[in-house]
């Protein structure tokens, strides 16, 4: 089996495709998701997702057969909180996930209720709309340290010579107050450089130490207050192990630029 690249995905907010409006405001989001299969190999036997709205005291992987869904957003068309991706779980894989942790001195847990975000939902459901490859999620942990989340996808990097596509899906951007903003435009455009800055460091230590000490870049905590949706990016650079990161594309919906990587 060929390896698999990991992705950075900028999800966008909250059910936008399933909502006419949005889907016009996101359309270069949607047109890119939908083309990702396309950067891979094959397609893949599962997918691991670590998403910035799953967070929890300690590394937790989901391990149900059956996701259920989570509407983890307010004020939404009532549609949309009855929305179904019935794609698979692994619990193999997710048992696999969590011994790799262990081998690598991480703390995991198992939660047998964890199931799809619109973190989860929105990209995989673009990317694969007939809902026919097993899901797993693998949780943020509380405390937000960026080093460990890096090692965590060190921890699991294996898994890309194994079939397994590892998704980080959060946001380049992402504070609540300032969508839709005019001052937020030049924000999220330079805090977006330093990242596409570091994630094309052809040197894999110089990559994960500048993702680390993010909070130095340039309007670092104005693009991100809590660091929720930007962690999701140190795991799949981790991931990466010494494979150079690219962006994919950048998308600017609400004043704001939103961008996407793979690494290898």
């Amino acid at each position: 089996m060929t390896r698999f690249p990991t992705f950075f995905l900028s999800h966008g907010g909250g059910p936008w495709p399933f909502m006419e409006d949005r889907r016009v405001q996101y359309a270069k989001t949607a047109q890119e998701f939908s083309r990702l299969p396309q950067l891979l190999p094959a397609k893949p036997k599962a997918a691991l997702v670590i998403t910035g709205h799953w967070e929890a005291d300690a590394f937790t992987v989901s391990t149900s057969a059956h996701p259920p869904m989570v509407y983890d957003y307010y004020g939404f068309p009532e549609h949309t909180y009855h929305l179904k991706y019935p794609a698979p779980g692994q619990p193999e894989l997710a048992a696999e996930v969590k011994a790799l942790l262990a081998r690598a001195g991480l703390d995991c847990r198992e939660d047998a209720n964890q199931g799809f975000d619109h973190g989860t939902f929105v990209p995989l459901g673009l990317m694969y709309p007939n809902a026919d490859m097993p899901i797993v999620l693998l949780s943020l942990r509380s405390g937000y340290d960026a080093a460990e989340h890096v090692r965590v996808g060190e921890a699991i990097a294996s898994l890309r010579d194994a079939g397994i596509l590892i998704i980080g899906s959060g946001l380049t951007y992402h504070n609540m107050r300032g969508f839709g903003r005019p001052e937020s435009k030049p924000v999220s455009y330079e805090f977006e450089a330093y990242l596409n800055e570091a994630i094309s460091q052809p040197d894999a230590a110089r990559r994960n130490a500048m993702l680390v000490d993010w909070q130095n870049a340039p309007s670092a905590r104005l693009a991100h207050p809590r660091e929720d949706h930007l962690l999701p990016l140190m795991v799949a650079a981790g991931a990466a192990g010494s494979d150079v990161g690219q962006r994919i594309f950048v998308d600017e919906v609400a004043n704001v630029a939103m961008a996407s990587y793979v690494f290898g």
